[in-house]
């Protein structure tokens, strides 16, 4: 069984400018807002699969191009090739510890426009692969109430320091774990449990500074493991995802599903059938 796609069908695009940078901007949906960050190599089919699935579930999604080209299906080397690129891209810092990447400055603005213009409590942001840190530097911003971390992989890891590394500078993390201790955010970590490209340690370190506001959930990839994952399995929302409920990429889906709702939606504003309201 393949993993869901989708094309570009019902997503609306236009420029968004902040922080100096300016990318194509897709939003679909009616709701609380939830920025969702494209993987590696960008806004795949599996990724607005994504997008759709979480419409689907009462969010507006916006889903800024940061690389890519939109709607263009994954492959060997057009992954490597955004790659090559990102590596020696200023805004992403692919390397960095301790790093205050300025793509951050601009996903935070956009998730502060975002929560201008939807209902609910406030935003949530989710970053995947090379943006999967950058979901957690967002909650900086006080609108962003809920950062989906998964399979986080900048920076790169290595060597141990960038192994441990949280994926955003201190002072940020210093304004989150403020945050966290407030009750103001949460953040939901995913990762395989053989991916090299996420290590343990990332997890460890932002469970040790967050402590009970890091959440995580681990798939199990070792050999033998009961749904054949490999060990090269990393895109835990979108190409290791089956439709078949029990599978553990399809309910690690609706786990974050649920932890927006948790976050962004007010019990009072749930719908009949537990989706967002639409005000």
């Amino acid at each position: 069984m393949p993993p869901p796609t989708a094309d570009l069908s019902g997503w609306s695009g236009q420029p968004y400018a902040a922080a100096g940078l300016t990318y194509e901007v897709y939003k679909k949906g009616t709701g609380p807002g939830v920025v969702l960050m494209p993987e590696v190599p960008g806004i795949h089919p599996a990724v607005l699969a994504l997008g759709n699935y979480l419409v689907t579930k009462g969010f507006t999604v916006v889903i800024p191009s940061l690389f890519g080209t939109p709607g263009k299906p994954r492959g060997g080397g057009y992954a490597l090739r955004t790659i090559a690129r990102l590596c020696v891209t200023r805004e992403f810092m692919a390397f960095a510890t301790d790093g205050e990447r300025p793509i951050a400055k601009y996903i935070r603005a956009l998730a502060s426009d975002l929560n201008n213009c939807t209902p609910g409590r406030g935003v949530g942001v989710i970053g995947m692969c090379f943006t999967g840190g950058f979901a957690l530097a967002a909650a900086v911003d006080g609108s962003v109430l809920a950062s989906v971390l998964s399979q986080p992989a900048v920076p790169f890891p290595l060597i141990p320091a960038q192994r441990r590394d949280p994926g955003l500078s201190d002072n940020e993390l210093d304004v989150v774990i403020e945050r966290a201790r407030s009750g103001e955010v949460c953040a939901l970590g995913l990762r395989f449990s053989a991916d090299r490209k996420v290590p343990p340690e990332r997890f460890a370190t932002l469970s040790e500074r967050l402590g009970s506001a890091f959440e995580i959930i681990p798939l199990d990839s070792s050999p033998g493991n009961p749904y054949n994952f490999g060990r090269s399995a990393h895109s835990v929302l979108t190409d290791e995802v089956r439709e078949q409920a029990g599978h553990p990429a399809f309910e690690a889906r609706e786990r974050v599903a649920a932890f927006l709702t948790e976050r962004l939606i007010a019990p009072s504003d749930l719908d009949d059938n537990g989706g967002g309201s639409t005000r």
